[in-house]
């Protein structure tokens, strides 16, 4: 498939009334308000065989760690709402997500990072990767979600599981994730590779590269 930036396809939503100024504070810069949920990546949905689904977290971790789907949803669950804002300018305020939030990820599981452990990158399927710096997971909002507003993703939204990172630009917030490798360092990912910022902090505008 030939490569398309998202941002070009941006053109096809319908661009809505902003919120009364109060709210405006909640909007990035060069961001727009939809009540639409836009559906942008890169490649086919994939076809997810639960019986056969795992997910792996490797890398600088003092033990390796392998989970099937009952595994993973035997993890608990927490419900958060939070805005999310995509690199493609768009901003959607109020989004209700359930999942196992990253803390508790580790601390149920008993990850433990080795010391040199700076960054992960997120494994998704058809190797789709993003990184994600370690101190901007430790927060409370961030999870592996597979339920949006009361029900099972939608399959183009992720299902069945996704991170969800709101202090970054959207596409951090990867979709139908397989994985975590903990790294030293930071590494690209598929989007920063091909010129997105490696922070995608939404506050900054660090939407690229360069």
């Amino acid at each position: 498939m030939p490569f398309e930036n998202p941002l070009k396809r941006v053109e096809r939503l319908k661009r809505v009334t902003r919120r009364p100024d109060t709210m405006d504070q909640r909007v990035p810069a060069g961001q727009f308000v939809t009540d639409k949920f836009p559906v942008l990546h890169y490649g086919p949905v994939p076809k997810v065989d639960l019986a056969n689904w795992n997910f792996r977290v490797f890398g600088l971790v003092e033990k390796p760690v392998t989970l099937d789907w009952p595994g993973f949803r035997g993890l608990p669950e927490t419900s958060l709402t939070r805005d999310i804002h995509c690199v493609t300018r768009w901003s959607k305020f109020d989004t209700t997500w359930s999942g196992v939030l990253w803390r508790d990820f580790l601390r149920v599981l008993d990850i433990q990072p080795q010391p040199e452990a700076t960054h992960v990158m997120f494994h998704c399927e058809y190797d789709y990767t993003t990184n994600v710096a370690l101190d901007v997971l430790d927060d409370d909002d961030t999870m592996f979600a597979w339920s949006y507003d009361g029900k099972p993703l939608p399959l183009e939204h992720g299902w069945p599981l996704r991170a969800l990172v709101p202090k970054r630009y959207f596409w951090k917030s990867a979709k139908w994730i397989r994985g975590v490798e903990f790294m030293a360092g930071d590494r690209a990912g598929f989007w920063e590779m091909n010129g997105y910022h490696m922070e995608g902090d939404p506050w900054r505008e660090e939407r690229f590269g360069w």
